[in-house]
């Protein structure tokens, strides 16, 4: 029994005047401390998918089980980090972090106090009384990393989280949110534009046809790659040869000659 099993997916987006097919016959199956990331051009569907998983949109076609339990009602168990940090900007740091916590009814004295310990953990020890505008972007990102994981969620899903940050905070957010998952064993799914990214990041790369979208091919990442840090990873000898065969493979699917 997998962890996450998505079987047979599909869904299309209704309008008065069209119907657009986003994606086709998904099915994958995710393991227990798994690092997967969604990779493909621009339309495949990779965010409708992460979309679905959390839960956020319900598939046209497909099931989707957590643990071999169907969604519906197992919401608290999977965490969201973007893009966009949205940390409300009138709440202190330590305010945002248990917000999770305090909606889904797990905020007590030890849920607290294990949101701060990991608020020291991953370097803002001290800034939980400051405000979001008195942080840099890379430590907001931070900041929302552990208002995600406070709630212990099963399920991490990752939607480009290191995007809008510049390239060094980028490769150390990489590192840490890599070194803190798999600490607390956390299986994600990260969905990002940025081929190296994810080969450095992940255990596998599904990689993502167009219009609509369906699952194109998967690459297994090298046990060499697996056991170092991303950072390291990209400084690896297979790293770039990896990185050739997937660009490839986009650039095939990008071009239309599949």
């Amino acid at each position: 029994m997998s962890f996450l099993a998505i079987k047979d997916v599909h869904h299309t987006y209704f309008t008065k005047a069209s119907a657009t097919t986003a994606l086709s016959e998904i099915t994958l199956q995710v393991e227990e401390g798994e690092f997967v990331s969604f990779l493909g051009p621009s339309g495949c569907g990779k965010t409708t998918l992460l979309s679905i998983i959390a839960g956020l949109i319900k598939p046209t076609h497909g099931t989707i089980l957590l643990e071999n339990k169907p969604l519906s009602g197992l919401k608290n168990q999977i965490g969201y980090m973007l893009q966009q940090d949205y940390l409300f900007p009138w709440k202190t740091i330590e305010e945002n972090i248990l917000l999770g916590l305090k909606l889904s009814n797990q905020l007590n004295d030890g849920t607290k106090r294990a949101a701060l310990d990991l608020l020291k953990q991953i370097g803002l020890g001290g800034i939980e009384k400051q405000l979001p505008k008195q942080l840099s972007g890379g430590m907001r990102q931070r900041a929302a990393l552990v208002r995600t994981l406070a709630t212990e969620p099963k399920l991490l899903m990752l939607d480009e989280p290191f995007s809008a940050l510049d390239y060094q905070t980028k490769l150390k957010l990489e590192d840490l949110v890599s070194k803190t998952l798999d600490e607390f064993g956390k299986t994600a799914i990260l969905v990002t534009h940025d081929i190296g990214e994810a080969i450095a990041m992940s255990d596998r790369v599904v990689l993502f046809s167009p219009s609509p979208g369906r699952i194109h091919k998967v690459f297994e990442m090298p046990d060499e790659l697996k056991s170092l840090s991303p950072f390291n990873a990209r400084n690896h000898e297979t790293f770039s040869s990896i990185f050739q065969t997937i660009w490839k493979e986009l650039e095939s699917l990008e071009s239309g000659k599949e």
